[in-house]
């Protein structure tokens, strides 16, 4: 059964949704779903912009198939070629094997290591400024190389303004229906999962994505709607979009505010965590975020720390090191280059008190940018009376500084 929606007279959505798949790459929970989004153009030659997973192929032929109604599958253009998108591309061959392929020189690579059979293909080898023509529409191709893979492309339809941006402003959620970000309530119900997309699967790349955000400043005039593999169409509001981009790949924080994550084996850590967050929110610092490091997923716990100017590192000592779930946080912080932060310590131990240091050696060895306050709560296996006097001065740093940074 297809199951389509135009986005212009001649151009059409022919993706899937998945509400099956668990952990997208084998990792990060999407209770959501997400969708794999593929473009069909028809036009003198008919054109499809990239595929989709394996698990949603059955999808995409019969949508192809239904939007085709008997014509042939002229061009296939792959602008990425993770398996999420270009999973079915031996399918479509078989289907219709006269199809043109058109990719980069590093795509036609990936496509013979994962062993697709594309040597028989007229294969057509594009760069950076090149322009095809498929009747009345042309379009153009940009390079956009680590968004996040070395070989990915955009495609601009200097027709219809069509940008067919890969994973450039995507987002985990399936589209179920809603085909336009204007559709939906995006600010509400849909920033966190596309902020959560993009910090942990482009989030290490961002001056790669400033640089791809400078070409297509050159063009934004002629861009008319952005069309992502994931996530839904944009065609209005694109300065709102662009703004969450702005920050996201500078590494500069979306709000002032207070991310507070507590590794916490028997409540006590906890605890100051949660009356950390009730002095803040006393002194009229409500944007406060109380996590706990062992049972919010990692994905979310970045996504949050790209969002939040202000961050507390607050964990248990565990075999004289730090609590193991924390310092995975840290080293996912460490691998996606999280910077430009002010962090603050807290740290417990019953006869060890190691994890402040610990933490603070990380911060300074292994992060960039990074302003750790002085003030520091050590507790000994639980917050008693005699640190009031430490965790209000913690409280006051992080409101100082909240409220400097604000100037």
């Amino acid at each position: 059964m297809y199951c389509v929606r135009n986005i212009t007279e001649d151009l059409y959505w022919v993706g899937a949704n998945d509400h099956r798949t668990h952990l997208f790459e084998n990792i990060h929970p999407i209770s959501l779903g997400v969708s794999y989004n593929a473009y069909l153009l028809l036009d003198k030659s008919t054109v499809l912009f990239d595929t989709v997973d394996w698990g949603a192929c059955r999808q995409l032929l019969e949508n192809i198939e239904y939007v085709l109604n008997g014509r042939d599958l002229d061009y296939l253009v792959i602008n990425h070629m993770e398996p999420d998108h270009g999973a079915s591309i031996e399918e479509i061959l078989l289907r219709y094997p006269k199809v043109k392929i058109i990719s980069t020189e590093k795509s036609f690579m990936f496509m013979r290591q994962f062993g697709f059979s594309v040597d028989k293909q007229e294969l057509i080898e594009v760069k950076e400024g090149d322009v095809q023509s498929f009747g009345k529409h042309k379009v153009t191709f940009v390079a956009a190389p680590m968004v996040h893979w070395p070989e990915a492309m955009v495609t601009l339809d200097l027709t219809n303004g069509a940008l067919f941006s890969a994973d450039a402003f995507g987002s985990f959620i399936a589209l179920d229906g809603k085909l336009f970000a204007d559709e939906v309530n995006f600010d509400r119900d849909w920033i966190d999962e596309a902020r959560r997309y993009y910090t942990n699967i482009v989030g290490k790349y961002g001056p790669h994505v400033q640089f791809l955000l400078g070409k297509a400043a050159a063009v934004l005039d002629k861009i008319k709607f952005i069309c992502p593999l994931h996530g839904p169409v944009w065609r209005s509001d694109f300065a709102y979009l662009l703004d969450k981009y702005q920050h996201w790949s500078t590494y500069e924080p979306e709000e002032k505010g207070v991310l507070i994550v507590y590794a916490s084996m028997y409540g006590n850590t906890e605890g100051a965590a949660q009356k950390l967050a009730s002095r803040l929110c006393e002194t009229g610092m409500t944007n406060v975020r109380v996590c706990d490091v062992s049972t919010t997923h990692v994905s979310e716990l970045i996504s949050l720390t790209f969002k939040y100017s202000h961050l507390v590192l607050a964990s248990v000592t565990y075999n004289l090191g730090i609590y193991p779930v924390m310092l995975d946080f840290l080293e996912h912080m460490k691998a996606l280059h999280v910077q430009n932060r002010t962090i603050a310590i807290m740290e417990n131990g019953s006869w060890a008190v190691k994890s402040g240091d610990l933490i603070q050696q990380f911060v300074d060895n292994s992060l960039k940018n990074m302003l750790v306050l002085n003030e520091r709560v050590t507790m000994a296996s639980a917050l008693h009376a005699d640190k009031e006097t430490e965790l209000n001065a913690m409280a006051q740093a992080i409101v100082d500084s909240l409220t400097e940074t604000a100037k």
